[in-house]
C-alpha cells in the first residue's frame, strides 16, 4: 500500500506563485507513474500533469503548460507542482495521485489541498 500526503495549498493573488508537495510513504517502490488532478467546485476531478517515476517523463494539460512544473525527487518520495502566473481558474482542491502501469488507472489518492487564487 502506497500513502500520499499533500501539502502547500493556499491563498495567492492572481499572478502570484504557490509550490504543492505530495509526500509518499508505504510501498512506494511500487509507484510508476504520479500525477496532479484538482477538482473545482461542482465540476469534475480533471487532469494537470503527470510524470513517469524513473525517466522523469512529463505531460501537462493544455490549460496549465508553460505556467506549472511537475517534479519527482526519487530519493526523498516526493512529487511536486510548481504553479507560477496562477490565475482565478485554477482556484480547485489538487490531488496527488499515484499508479503502478501504463494500463491503469490512477489508484492511489491524496486528500488533497486547496488552492485559491484571488482576483
Amino acid at each position: 500500500q502506497v500513502q500520499l500526503v499533500e501539502s502547500g495549498g493556499g491563498l495567492v493573488q492572481a499572478g502570484g506563485s504557490l509550490r504543492l508537495s505530495c509526500a509518499a510513504s508505504g510501498r512506494t517502490d511500487s509507484i510508476r507513474y504520479m500525477a496532479w488532478f484538482r477538482q473545482a467546485p461542482g465540476k469534475a476531478r480533471l487532469f494537470v500533469a503527470a510524470v513517469t517515476w524513473s525517466e522523469g517523463d512529463t505531460a501537462y494539460d493544455d490549460s496549465v503548460k508553460g505556467r506549472f512544473t511537475i517534479a519527482r525527487d526519487n530519493a526523498r518520495n516526493s512529487l511536486t507542482l510548481q504553479m507560477n502566473s496562477l490565475k482565478p481558474e485554477d482556484t480547485a482542491v489538487y490531488y496527488c495521485a499515484a499508479k503502478n502501469g501504463p494500463g491503469t488507472g490512477y489508484d492511489v489518492w491524496g486528500p488533497g489541498t486547496q488552492v485559491t487564487v484571488s482576483s
